[in-house]
Protein backbone atom coordinates (compact mmCIF):
# COMPACT_ATOMS: atom_id res chain seq x y z
CA UNK A 1 0.00 0.00 0.00
CA UNK A 2 1.06 3.91 -0.99
CA UNK A 3 1.91 5.94 2.27
CA UNK A 4 0.55 9.45 2.28
CA UNK A 5 3.58 11.95 1.13
CA UNK A 6 4.01 15.69 0.18
CA UNK A 7 5.29 17.64 -2.18
CA UNK A 8 5.63 21.26 -0.60
CA UNK A 9 7.02 24.47 -2.35
CA UNK A 10 9.40 26.94 -1.85
CA UNK A 11 6.01 29.93 -1.74
CA UNK A 12 4.61 27.49 0.94
CA UNK A 13 1.72 25.34 -1.09
CA UNK A 14 1.07 21.95 0.14
CA UNK A 15 -0.14 19.45 -2.43
CA UNK A 16 -0.85 15.67 -0.70
CA UNK A 17 -0.33 12.78 -2.38
CA UNK A 18 1.10 9.27 -2.28
CA UNK A 19 4.61 7.53 -3.07
CA UNK A 20 5.51 4.94 -5.71
CA UNK A 21 9.52 4.34 -5.87
CA UNK A 22 12.15 4.86 -3.64
CA UNK A 23 11.05 5.88 0.36
CA UNK A 24 13.05 9.07 0.77
CA UNK A 25 13.33 12.79 1.45
CA UNK A 26 14.62 14.92 -1.52
CA UNK A 27 14.45 18.79 -3.19
CA UNK A 28 15.30 20.34 -5.91
CA UNK A 29 13.96 22.75 -8.64
CA UNK A 30 10.15 22.15 -9.95
CA UNK A 31 9.78 21.54 -12.88
CA UNK A 32 6.91 20.48 -15.59
CA UNK A 33 7.15 18.70 -19.15
CA UNK A 34 4.04 18.28 -21.32
CA UNK A 35 5.03 14.58 -23.66
CA UNK A 36 2.54 12.74 -23.40
CA UNK A 37 4.68 9.82 -24.43
CA UNK A 38 8.26 9.49 -23.46
CA UNK A 39 8.48 9.23 -20.31
CA UNK A 40 11.53 6.89 -20.20
CA UNK A 41 13.55 9.26 -22.27
CA UNK A 42 12.66 12.20 -19.81
CA UNK A 43 13.67 10.41 -17.26
CA UNK A 44 16.75 8.94 -17.91
CA UNK A 45 17.58 12.67 -20.14
CA UNK A 46 20.65 14.44 -18.23
CA UNK A 47 19.46 17.56 -18.94
CA UNK A 48 17.28 17.12 -16.03
CA UNK A 49 19.74 16.80 -13.29
CA UNK A 50 18.92 18.05 -9.77
CA UNK A 51 15.03 18.65 -11.12
CA UNK A 52 12.13 16.96 -10.42
CA UNK A 53 9.77 16.30 -12.91
CA UNK A 54 6.13 16.84 -13.28
CA UNK A 55 4.03 15.29 -15.87
CA UNK A 56 1.30 17.33 -17.00
CA UNK A 57 0.13 14.06 -19.02
CA UNK A 58 -1.97 12.36 -16.50
CA UNK A 59 -1.29 8.41 -16.88
CA UNK A 60 2.21 7.37 -17.17
CA UNK A 61 3.74 4.02 -17.56
CA UNK A 62 1.26 2.36 -19.70
CA UNK A 63 3.99 0.93 -21.74
CA UNK A 64 6.34 0.21 -18.46
CA UNK A 65 10.09 -0.41 -18.98
CA UNK A 66 12.50 -0.55 -22.36
CA UNK A 67 15.99 -0.29 -21.29
CA UNK A 68 16.37 0.54 -25.20
CA UNK A 69 14.95 3.57 -25.06
CA UNK A 70 17.15 5.26 -22.37
CA UNK A 71 18.63 8.30 -23.01
CA UNK A 72 21.54 7.64 -20.32
CA UNK A 73 22.41 4.85 -18.39
CA UNK A 74 20.63 6.39 -15.26
CA UNK A 75 18.10 8.40 -13.77
CA UNK A 76 19.49 12.15 -12.99
CA UNK A 77 16.25 13.37 -12.17
CA UNK A 78 15.99 13.77 -8.17
CA UNK A 79 12.43 12.62 -8.22
CA UNK A 80 9.44 12.30 -10.56
CA UNK A 81 5.62 13.57 -10.04
CA UNK A 82 2.54 12.06 -11.69
CA UNK A 83 -1.28 12.25 -11.51
CA UNK A 84 -1.75 8.41 -12.18
CA UNK A 85 0.94 5.73 -12.87
CA UNK A 86 0.01 2.29 -14.54
CA UNK A 87 0.61 -0.63 -12.44
CA UNK A 88 0.10 -3.00 -15.35
CA UNK A 89 2.15 -1.86 -18.23
CA UNK A 90 1.00 -3.67 -21.69
CA UNK A 91 4.01 -3.37 -24.26
CA UNK A 92 5.57 -6.21 -26.32
CA UNK A 93 8.86 -4.65 -25.61
CA UNK A 94 8.16 -3.83 -21.94
CA UNK A 95 10.99 -5.03 -19.45
CA UNK A 96 9.07 -4.06 -16.13
CA UNK A 97 7.01 -1.45 -14.25
CA UNK A 98 7.81 2.37 -13.45
CA UNK A 99 7.92 1.49 -9.60
CA UNK A 100 10.06 -0.95 -9.83
CA UNK A 101 12.50 1.18 -12.29
CA UNK A 102 11.99 4.03 -9.49
CA UNK A 103 13.40 1.83 -6.57
CA UNK A 104 15.94 -0.05 -8.54
CA UNK A 105 17.34 3.76 -9.28
CA UNK A 106 16.59 5.20 -5.76
CA UNK A 107 14.36 7.83 -7.08
CA UNK A 108 11.06 8.90 -5.05
CA UNK A 109 8.15 9.43 -6.81
CA UNK A 110 4.54 11.12 -6.05
CA UNK A 111 0.61 10.24 -7.58
CA UNK A 112 -2.76 11.31 -6.94
CA UNK A 113 -1.89 14.93 -6.56
CA UNK A 114 -3.38 17.70 -8.67
CA UNK A 115 -0.89 17.82 -11.48
CA UNK A 116 -2.73 20.51 -13.29
CA UNK A 117 -3.30 23.15 -10.31
CA UNK A 118 0.79 21.89 -9.73
CA UNK A 119 1.31 22.94 -13.18
CA UNK A 120 -0.29 26.68 -13.46
CA UNK A 121 0.91 27.76 -10.69
CA UNK A 122 4.68 26.75 -12.06
CA UNK A 123 3.69 28.81 -15.17
CA UNK A 124 2.22 31.34 -13.57
CA UNK A 125 5.04 31.79 -10.65
CA UNK A 126 7.86 30.22 -12.67
CA UNK A 127 10.01 27.53 -11.64
CA UNK A 128 10.47 26.67 -7.71
CA UNK A 129 12.42 24.81 -5.56
CA UNK A 130 10.36 21.74 -3.89
CA UNK A 131 10.47 19.20 -1.73
CA UNK A 132 9.01 15.42 -1.59
CA UNK A 133 8.09 14.52 2.10
CA UNK A 134 6.48 12.18 4.66
CA UNK A 135 6.68 14.90 7.43
CA UNK A 136 4.99 18.38 7.11
CA UNK A 137 7.45 19.77 10.09
CA UNK A 138 10.84 18.28 8.19
CA UNK A 139 13.59 20.56 8.89
CA UNK A 140 14.97 19.99 5.05
CA UNK A 141 12.16 22.19 4.36
CA UNK A 142 13.98 25.34 4.89
CA UNK A 143 17.12 24.03 3.32
CA UNK A 144 14.65 23.59 0.15
CA UNK A 145 13.90 27.39 0.17
CA UNK A 146 17.85 28.15 -0.01
CA UNK A 147 18.95 25.37 -2.07
CA UNK A 148 20.45 26.19 -5.46
CA UNK A 149 21.88 23.96 -8.10
CA UNK A 150 25.69 23.83 -9.23
CA UNK A 151 27.89 21.81 -11.33
CA UNK A 152 25.13 20.11 -12.98
CA UNK A 153 27.25 19.57 -16.10
CA UNK A 154 30.24 18.36 -14.30
CA UNK A 155 28.15 15.46 -12.42
CA UNK A 156 26.75 14.25 -15.55
CA UNK A 157 29.83 14.26 -18.17
CA UNK A 158 31.84 11.38 -18.65
CA UNK A 159 35.09 11.80 -16.72
CA UNK A 160 36.95 9.75 -19.26
CA UNK A 161 37.73 9.85 -23.21
CA UNK A 162 35.94 7.36 -25.26
CA UNK A 163 35.53 5.74 -28.75
CA UNK A 164 32.00 4.86 -30.43
CA UNK A 165 32.55 3.23 -33.81
CA UNK A 166 30.27 2.95 -36.87
CA UNK A 167 29.42 0.01 -38.77
CA UNK A 168 31.70 2.01 -41.44
CA UNK A 169 33.97 5.48 -40.89
CA UNK A 170 32.85 8.12 -43.02
CA UNK A 171 33.60 10.67 -40.79
CA UNK A 172 36.18 11.60 -37.56
CA UNK A 173 33.59 13.70 -35.21
CA UNK A 174 34.73 15.09 -31.37
CA UNK A 175 31.88 14.99 -29.17
CA UNK A 176 31.62 17.11 -26.18
CA UNK A 177 29.55 15.49 -23.40
CA UNK A 178 27.82 18.09 -21.55
CA UNK A 179 25.42 15.31 -20.47
CA UNK A 180 24.98 13.51 -23.12
CA UNK A 181 21.58 11.69 -24.88
CA UNK A 182 22.36 8.68 -26.75
CA UNK A 183 20.02 9.30 -29.53
CA UNK A 184 22.51 12.08 -30.44
CA UNK A 185 25.06 9.54 -30.60
CA UNK A 186 23.13 6.96 -32.79
CA UNK A 187 21.96 9.73 -35.02
CA UNK A 188 25.85 9.91 -36.22
CA UNK A 189 26.94 6.86 -36.10
CA UNK A 190 23.99 5.42 -38.48
CA UNK A 191 25.73 7.99 -40.89
CA UNK A 192 28.63 6.68 -40.28
CA UNK A 193 30.51 8.80 -37.83
CA UNK A 194 33.26 7.69 -35.47
CA UNK A 195 32.80 9.19 -32.38
CA UNK A 196 35.41 10.07 -29.55
CA UNK A 197 33.27 11.77 -26.89
CA UNK A 198 35.24 14.37 -24.76
CA UNK A 199 34.32 15.30 -21.10
CA UNK A 200 32.90 19.43 -20.89
CA UNK A 201 36.06 20.75 -19.45
CA UNK A 202 38.15 19.31 -22.42
CA UNK A 203 40.56 21.81 -24.02
CA UNK A 204 40.74 22.91 -27.64
CA UNK A 205 43.63 21.49 -28.14
CA UNK A 206 42.96 18.16 -26.84
CA UNK A 207 39.71 18.44 -29.31
CA UNK A 208 42.02 19.56 -32.21
CA UNK A 209 44.62 16.55 -31.56
CA UNK A 210 42.28 13.73 -33.35
CA UNK A 211 41.76 16.18 -36.09
CA UNK A 212 38.30 16.30 -36.45
CA UNK A 213 36.12 16.62 -39.83
CA UNK A 214 33.62 18.05 -37.38
CA UNK A 215 32.62 18.71 -33.70
CA UNK A 216 29.67 18.25 -32.08
CA UNK A 217 28.49 19.48 -28.72
CA UNK A 218 25.82 17.94 -26.76
CA UNK A 219 22.65 18.68 -24.57
CA UNK A 220 23.18 19.05 -20.89
CA UNK A 221 21.72 21.01 -17.87
CA UNK A 222 21.91 24.02 -15.58
CA UNK A 223 23.24 27.24 -16.39
CA UNK A 224 25.18 27.88 -19.59
CA UNK A 225 27.34 30.56 -17.93
CA UNK A 226 28.31 27.99 -15.40
CA UNK A 227 30.63 27.00 -18.15
CA UNK A 228 33.62 28.89 -18.92
CA UNK A 229 35.93 26.21 -19.59
CA UNK A 230 33.83 24.79 -22.67
CA UNK A 231 33.29 28.42 -23.21
CA UNK A 232 37.06 29.36 -23.30
CA UNK A 233 37.61 26.17 -25.68
CA UNK A 234 34.91 27.11 -28.14
CA UNK A 235 36.25 30.76 -28.61
CA UNK A 236 39.62 29.15 -29.50
CA UNK A 237 37.46 26.14 -31.41
CA UNK A 238 35.37 28.16 -33.31
CA UNK A 239 39.05 30.19 -34.73
CA UNK A 240 39.97 26.68 -36.70
CA UNK A 241 37.02 26.41 -39.09
CA UNK A 242 36.10 23.56 -38.09
CA UNK A 243 32.36 22.18 -38.21
CA UNK A 244 30.32 22.49 -35.21
CA UNK A 245 26.97 21.67 -34.41
CA UNK A 246 25.36 22.64 -30.99
CA UNK A 247 22.15 21.46 -29.67
CA UNK A 248 20.57 22.80 -26.44
CA UNK A 249 23.17 23.20 -24.14
CA UNK A 250 25.98 23.48 -27.23
CA UNK A 251 23.59 25.97 -28.85
CA UNK A 252 23.85 28.22 -26.05
CA UNK A 253 27.39 27.70 -25.40
CA UNK A 254 28.50 28.84 -28.66
CA UNK A 255 26.06 31.81 -28.48
CA UNK A 256 28.28 32.69 -24.58
CA UNK A 257 31.67 31.64 -26.86
CA UNK A 258 30.73 34.90 -29.66
CA UNK A 259 29.83 37.41 -26.95
CA UNK A 260 25.97 36.84 -26.97
CA UNK A 261 23.36 36.55 -23.78
CA UNK A 262 21.41 33.99 -22.19
CA UNK A 263 18.36 34.60 -20.03
CA UNK A 264 16.71 32.44 -17.58
CA UNK A 265 13.24 31.39 -19.00
CA UNK A 266 10.46 31.35 -16.42
CA UNK A 267 9.36 28.06 -16.41
CA UNK A 268 11.32 26.38 -19.37
CA UNK A 269 10.63 24.55 -22.45
CA UNK A 270 9.89 21.10 -21.51
CA UNK A 271 7.95 18.60 -23.56
CA UNK A 272 7.67 16.93 -26.90
CA UNK A 273 5.18 19.65 -28.68
CA UNK A 274 6.86 23.02 -29.17
CA UNK A 275 6.75 24.67 -32.33
CA UNK A 276 9.87 26.07 -33.82
CA UNK A 277 9.77 27.87 -37.13
CA UNK A 278 12.46 28.19 -39.71
CA UNK A 279 13.08 31.54 -40.98
CA UNK A 280 14.68 30.65 -43.80
CA UNK A 281 11.90 28.87 -45.41
CA UNK A 282 8.68 29.16 -43.28
CA UNK A 283 8.03 25.94 -42.15
CA UNK A 284 7.02 25.36 -38.39
CA UNK A 285 8.20 21.92 -37.03
CA UNK A 286 6.89 20.57 -33.64
CA UNK A 287 9.85 19.63 -31.55
CA UNK A 288 10.95 17.73 -28.33
CA UNK A 289 12.51 20.21 -25.75
CA UNK A 290 13.87 20.74 -22.36
CA UNK A 291 15.64 24.21 -21.27
CA UNK A 292 15.40 26.57 -18.84
CA UNK A 293 17.51 28.87 -20.34
CA UNK A 294 17.35 30.46 -24.03
CA UNK A 295 20.06 32.71 -26.19
CA UNK A 296 18.57 36.40 -25.65
CA UNK A 297 17.51 37.41 -29.25
CA UNK A 298 18.60 41.23 -29.28
CA UNK A 299 22.12 40.34 -28.29
CA UNK A 300 22.91 38.26 -31.30
CA UNK A 301 25.24 40.12 -33.45
CA UNK A 302 24.00 40.11 -37.36
CA UNK A 303 27.32 40.96 -38.44
CA UNK A 304 28.13 37.33 -37.57
CA UNK A 305 24.97 35.57 -36.97
CA UNK A 306 21.30 35.26 -37.91
CA UNK A 307 18.42 33.35 -36.27
CA UNK A 308 18.35 30.47 -37.81
CA UNK A 309 14.66 29.06 -36.19
CA UNK A 310 12.31 30.88 -33.27
CA UNK A 311 9.62 29.92 -31.16
CA UNK A 312 6.47 30.12 -32.37
CA UNK A 313 4.82 30.50 -28.47
CA UNK A 314 6.96 33.21 -27.14
CA UNK A 315 9.61 34.41 -29.60
CA UNK A 316 13.04 32.73 -28.17
CA UNK A 317 15.86 32.13 -30.41
CA UNK A 318 15.54 28.20 -31.20
CA UNK A 319 18.37 28.27 -33.20
CA UNK A 320 21.71 30.39 -34.67
CA UNK A 321 23.24 29.97 -37.98
CA UNK A 322 26.94 31.85 -38.16
CA UNK A 323 27.56 33.81 -41.62
CA UNK A 324 31.45 34.20 -40.46
CA UNK A 325 32.19 30.50 -39.64
CA UNK A 326 30.98 26.80 -40.57
CA UNK A 327 29.03 26.68 -37.07
CA UNK A 328 25.07 26.17 -36.27
CA UNK A 329 22.96 25.29 -33.50
CA UNK A 330 19.57 24.13 -32.18
CA UNK A 331 17.81 24.97 -28.99
CA UNK A 332 15.69 21.60 -29.57
CA UNK A 333 16.60 18.50 -29.98
CA UNK A 334 16.50 16.87 -33.54
CA UNK A 335 17.27 13.28 -32.37
CA UNK A 336 13.67 13.17 -30.56
CA UNK A 337 11.55 12.94 -33.28
CA UNK A 338 8.95 14.86 -31.79
CA UNK A 339 6.32 15.91 -34.68
CA UNK A 340 5.14 14.95 -38.59
CA UNK A 341 8.17 17.09 -40.00
CA UNK A 342 11.17 15.77 -38.02
CA UNK A 343 14.20 17.93 -37.76
CA UNK A 344 16.97 14.95 -38.15
CA UNK A 345 17.92 16.91 -41.43
CA UNK A 346 20.23 19.19 -39.07
CA UNK A 347 21.96 15.97 -38.79
CA UNK A 348 22.52 16.05 -42.46
CA UNK A 349 23.53 18.83 -42.76
CA UNK A 350 26.62 18.88 -40.36
CA UNK A 351 27.46 15.99 -41.92
CA UNK A 352 27.37 17.97 -45.42
CA UNK A 353 29.56 20.99 -43.69
CA UNK A 354 31.66 18.26 -43.19
CA UNK A 355 32.02 16.63 -47.03
CA UNK A 356 32.25 20.18 -48.00
CA UNK A 357 35.57 20.92 -45.47
CA UNK A 358 37.37 17.26 -46.68
CA UNK A 359 36.53 18.13 -50.33
CA UNK A 360 38.48 21.39 -50.06
CA UNK A 361 41.44 19.85 -48.23
CA UNK A 362 41.93 17.09 -50.83
CA UNK A 363 41.90 19.76 -53.71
Amino acid sequence: MSNTAYLILENGKVFKGKSFGASKEVYGETVFTTGMTGYLETLTDPSYCGQIIVQTFPLIGNYGVIPADFESNSIKAKAYIVKDWCQEPSNFRCEGTLDAFLKAQDIPGLYDIDTRALTKIIRENGTMNGIITTDLNSPAIEEMKKHAIHDQVASVSTKEVYVDMPSEVKYNVAMFDFGLKDNIKRELLKRGCKLTVFPYNATSEQIMAINPDGIMLSNGPGDPVDNPEAIKALKELIATDTPIFGICLGHQLLALANGFKTVKLKYGHRGANQPAKDMTTGKVYITSQNHGYAVLSDSIDTNIAKELFINVNDRTCEGIEYTNHPVFSVQFHPEACAGPNDSQFLFDRFINMMEVKKNATQQ
